[in-house]
């Protein structure tokens, strides 16, 4: 495929997004950068967050990654199921009922103001590496098959992508972001949908034998219940998938704000559940996809990549067809932009509520606040930037682990306040707690590393997220308790 014809569908792909961005961000005030005025309608809000939560990793790295795992990704996506359920049965109406903008301020309520910024720090840390992955992940393919063949750097590649990606989000906040991610979600869903049609006409049995393709194939085994040492036991990744779910959506400042955009917890509600169905039917046909993908490549002789992230692509743009080539590039240019576009907005709500004070400060004007909050949107660009170049020059791997293993270390100490919080009575706080929130993913990251020689054999998967969790509450609930409060008589 030209790179000149993927530049163009990029081209006509941004000015979309941009009309979009503009329609809806041009009277955008403070509260409809932050929450949309509350006004967002559910289903749009749950459209939207597919594509949120899927990004680049999924629409490479999932197929890609069926080559070694087969499909027990699945595993992990069904844990998802019943983390939703948590966060719409227990957390929603919690965050609602104290109308939060920033979900850490619940921290700040329950143990004071410490929790609160630590509780932001490692979101602000957990989401700016995560995002940085995802949007490597895919700006790295651009790279490998577009740019490097018209001599264009990396670093080039990635500023220019996010700073189309500023143009629309510094201004309009989530009440653009809501719409332009349900536009990004569609084209997503319609990648992959299109990329499983284009294998089917290349193949012998044609898209009527998909079907029986994927059932047939040595690829497509899915619940793993002999080994309970391995990472891809069954309940380690189901159990694991659950709590990924709660502290990558529940406990997640990017994904809250959304759902808080909506009308109403009802409303807050029947937008999760419905992106619960599609999000569990849409990582199914990823998966079809990955093993489709390893099908074709055998049945032409085709070698596979020794990075199976780059399979997809290599099958895509190079021998399927200019209709594959162009439904790919599709799919993926959705997956960049919607990879850090909200993402920038949260991580500049959650600094501006939890650090800066915004929203309860008196010494700060409206004016004042939209420059300061400007200028933090654009130091996350930066910051952003910055962590792509890390992942160039540190790439090693599927990037799907590597994701999900950065949120088993940044998010674990937000699972454990937050359940010590909303599970107990505990009073604590003070300057240890910070301190017990960064050594417990240390000891959990030495226990890793040392568990098949410490733990006879044993090797951590997906589940190393609860133990960090855990660790957390009790060192919190130990080292920083505080003494109950006085009472008169």
């Amino acid at each position: 495929m030209s790179p000149f014809l993927v530049l163009g569908c990029v081209a006509l792909y941004f000015a979309l997004l941009l009309g979009i961005a503009w329609v809806t961000g041009r009277r955008a005030d403070p509260a409809g950068y932050f929450l949309g005025n509350r006004d967002s309608p559910w289903y749009v809000v749950a459209f939207g967050l597919i594509g949120d939560s899927l990004s680049g990793v999924t629409y490479i790295s999932v197929p890609g990654q069926v080559g070694t795992a087969k499909f027990s990704y699945l595993q992990v996506v069904l844990g998802y199921v019943l983390g939703y359920v948590v966060i719409a049965e227990v957390l929603l109406p919690l965050y609602y009922r104290l109308g939060l903008t920033s979900i850490y301020s619940y921290l700040g309520q329950r143990f004071g103001v410490s929790a609160q910024r630590t509780g932001s720090a490692f979101f602000l840390l957990s989401r700016l590496l995560g995002a940085a992955a995802r949007l490597y992940l895919a700006a790295n393919v651009f790279q490998t098959f577009v740019f490097d063949r018209l001599g264009i750097p990396f670093a080039l590649t990635v500023a220019v992508i996010i700073g189309l990606i500023l143009v629309y989000t510094l201004k309009g906040g989530i009440k653009t972001l809501v719409w332009t991610d349900s536009f990004q979600s569609a084209f997503l869903v319609l990648g992959v949908l299109l990329s499983i049609a284009a294998i089917g006409s290349g193949m012998d049995g044609g898209i009527g034998g998909l079907w029986e393709a994927v059932e047939t194939s040595p690829l497509n085994q899915t619940f793993f219940f002999a080994d309970w040492r391995a990472p891809e036991y069954f309940w380690k990744q189901f159990l694991s998938g659950a709590a990924i779910a709660v502290v990558m959506t529940g406990l997640d400042q990017n994904a809250m704000q959304k759902n808080l955009s909506c009308r109403s917890l009802r409303d807050g509600k029947k937008n999760l559940y419905a992106f619960t169905i599609v999000m569990v039917l849409v990582n199914a046909a990823f998966l079809a996809l990955g093993a489709l993908l390893f099908r074709y490549a055998a049945a032409k002789g085709i070698a596979v990549p020794a990075q199976t992230d780059q399979l997809f692509p290599l099958l895509a743009l190079q021998h399927l067809g200019p209709f594959a080539a162009l439904v790919f590039v599709i799919g993926l240019t959705a997956a960049t932009f919607n990879s850090a576009d909200s993402v920038l907005t949260t991580l500049t709500t959650s600094f501006c509520i939890d650090f800066l004070g915004f929203g309860t400060r008196t010494d700060l004007d409206e004016a004042t606040q939209t420059r300061r909050r400007r200028l933090i949107h654009l130091g996350f660009a930066v910051l952003l930037l910055g962590a792509i170049l890390a992942f160039k020059a540190r790439n090693n791997g599927a990037v799907i682990k590597l994701v999900l293993d950065l949120a088993g270390y940044t998010y674990g100490p937000l699972l454990g306040l937050f359940a010590l919080g909303l599970a107990t009575k505990v009073r604590a706080g003070g300057p240890v707690l910070p301190w017990i929130c960064v050594v417990s993913p240390l000891l959990c990251w030495m226990l890793s590393r040392n568990s098949v020689e410490w733990l006879g054999g044993y090797r951590f998967g997906f589940e190393l997220l609860l133990l960090n969790g855990l660790l957390t509450a009790i060192g919190v609930a130990t080292l920083a308790r505080l003494p109950a409060p006085k009472t008169t008589a």
